[in-house]
């Protein structure tokens, strides 16, 4: 019996990412590649991917519940850093949107990730209250959440919205390749513990030793 596994990939587009789009790029990229390699080697896995782009001009869905086998790569073209950072609004967004269009079944595992250098600062449909109550419903049923932050107090931040699977990076090229690769291990990790069907999937995501 195969397991639906959904990928869903919210990133910063702010202004501040700027100095590190390329290798954002190329991380969001190799992201992709982790992914595909898990549905190869778990064959009772299919792999979806959602990804959303956001900053204060626009909150953009790049491709929606897509087999990773057909996921183009993400480039400088589609990605162009500018504006502010609409973290709120971009979660609000993309869960609802994820959430109303799964099946009824329950025979499918969520991993959400965000990624972003700097703090919510210009949401305007909703705020920190409705994404943590957001993010512990969403939890009940299952779904396992991620935050990658710069430039930020990442635990204090993420507790805010529930969200205790966290990381940081230092927003420099170096340090964004760093955090891609713990980040393309620990999701490996996280698809082979889904393959064997460990109970604890939700929590120590970036965890070497759990």
């Amino acid at each position: 019996m195969s397991t639906q596994v959904y990928n869903l990939i919210i990133l910063d587009e702010s202004g501040s990412m700027n100095s590190i789009e390329k290798q954002t790029v190329s991380g969001f990229n190799e992201t992709i590649q982790t992914i595909s390699a898990a549905q190869r080697k778990h064959e009772e896995q299919r792999h979806f991917v959602s990804l959303i782009i956001f900053n204060s001009d626009s909150i953009r869905t790049v491709f929606d519940k897509a087999c990773v086998d057909v996921v183009p790569e993400l480039t400088h073209e589609t990605y162009r850093p500018n504006c502010c950072t609409p973290l709120y609004d971009a979660m609000g967004i993309a869960l609802t949107k994820l959430r109303y269009s799964l099946p009824e079944t329950n025979d499918y595992k969520v991993l959400v990730t965000i990624i972003t250098d700097g703090e919510e600062n210009s949401s305007s449909e909703y705020d920190g209250r409705l994404i943590k109550k957001m993010v512990e419903d969403l939890k009940t049923e299952g779904w396992v959440f991620t935050y990658i932050g710069a430039n930020q107090n990442v635990e204090k931040v993420a507790a805010t919205i529930s969200v205790t699977n966290v990381m940081s990076f230092e927003s420099t090229p170096c340090g964004t390749n760093q955090m891609f690769a713990k980040e393309s291990t620990s999701r490996m990790r996280f698809f082979d513990k889904l393959a064997k069907n460990c109970n604890n999937l939700a929590d120590n995501f970036f965890d070497d030793e759990k």
